[in-house]
């Protein structure tokens, strides 16, 4: 757990957006610079699917954080200038509650109990925090992959309250073949009889099946370019080749690293809930069209950033956005990066990003 780490206990019930409801829930957070006497210079990210609150690194926890190279003094999110917030997303597995959390009403861990979630319910609690710390107005609402569109919700739900509105690698919905992608990895960790319904312990977790997700997420999230670059076809060994069960080569031994890695550290049960959130987002439930929906969205100034090889949030759902936004008259900055990572470009191509959004922060 981060030392850096805050948690906020509601002292309220927690209404679900698609019923339900959860009895006072926790939201884990970390910030990172100082709010002002006149409490605007308030900057707010809502993360992807897997990331914790710890975005940067700080005195009271110096791990790297998640966008270190973005967050922190004179860097392109300057913590010198504004007050940074990053929340753990409701239904998480970092601190905030979620479906490996204690329901106080049973004693007992929610798993499947918990109500369905929706990228609604993160953009709600996400307005309880700011409330919980006296914030009257966002700086800037900062949105990567999933978290794009739990700002979009969030815009949407609270209109007025933010300035200005980064977007990135992200839409206005997933789309049918990233939708796709995701249901056949919630279905490889529920057919994995370790599930067991979501009533696994955890000293018997799915992780065969877990390990399957994330190697198509891995796969999902970068590039054909960047896998020839990095591994063309080396193998592990000469002898490896003698094996058909046996990874072969270097792309299957990373995939095997970095499933391992995050199987480690990731609930189950939270994985299903957060993605299928991500499905359900739609933000022309918002309005008659999705023009009408994104018009109600009243940021003056919108940041948007797209990866030309990122095909999770292909880069015509973000020019689709710009030109939306633009015919509402906003004053609208877009930049289509080069990065061959794919949707984790933000993520580890940290020198052109770092540069996209300080581009955004001089004209905001």
């Amino acid at each position: 757990m981060s030392e850096n780490k805050i948690y906020f206990t509601l002292d309220e019930d927690f209404q679900m957006h698609r019923g339900g409801f959860l009895l006072n829930p926790t939201i884990a957070y970390e910030t990172w610079g100082e709010l002002n006497n006149q409490k605007d210079n308030a900057v707010f990210i809502f993360t992807g699917l897997s990331p914790s609150s710890h975005a940067a690194s700080s005195k009271k926890d110096p791990r790297e954080g998640w966008w270190e190279g973005i967050i922190g003094p004179k860097k392109s999110i300057d913590t010198e200038k504004f007050f940074v917030i990053c929340m753990n997303s409701l239904g998480s597995c970092f601190g905030s509650t979620g479906p490996s959390s204690v329901n106080p009403k049973t004693n007992d861990k929610y798993r499947m109990t918990f109500p369905i979630l929706s990228l609604e319910d993160i953009a709600r609690a996400g307005m309880k925090l700011i409330n919980h710390l006296q914030i009257e107005s966002l700086h800037t609402n900062v949105g990567p992959s999933i978290g794009g569109m739990s700002s979009i919700a969030f815009e949407l739900l609270f209109p007025g309250f933010t300035k200005n509105l980064i977007l990135i690698s992200t839409g206005p919905h997933s789309i049918s073949f990233t939708i796709a992608l995701r249901s056949l990895q919630r279905e490889m960790i529920y057919s994995d009889p370790e599930w067991n319904n979501g009533n696994y312990h955890d000293s018997q977790l799915p992780l065969k099946g877990m390990k399957l997700a994330r190697k198509l997420g891995m796969m999902t999230y970068r590039s054909s370019d960047e896998w020839l670059e990095r591994f063309s076809r080396e193998k592990i060994s000469k002898t490896s080749i003698n094996s058909i069960l046996s990874p072969s080569f270097q792309i299957e031994s990373y995939l095997d690293h970095n499933a391992d890695k995050f199987t480690s550290s990731f609930d189950p049960n939270a994985y299903l809930y957060l993605s299928k959130a991500s499905d359900l987002f739609d933000a022309c439930d918002y309005g008659n069209s999705l023009d009408d929906s994104i018009n109600k969205i009243s940021a003056s100034r919108v940041g948007i950033i797209g990866v030309k090889s990122d095909f999770l949030f292909p880069v015509y759902q973000q020019r689709q956005l710009v030109d939306i936004f633009k015919r509402s008259g906003k004053l609208v900055e877009y930049l289509e990066l080069n990065s061959i990572q794919g949707h984790d470009s933000f993520l580890v191509d940290i020198d052109k990003f770092s540069s996209a959004i300080k581009s955004f922060f001089k004209i905001f």
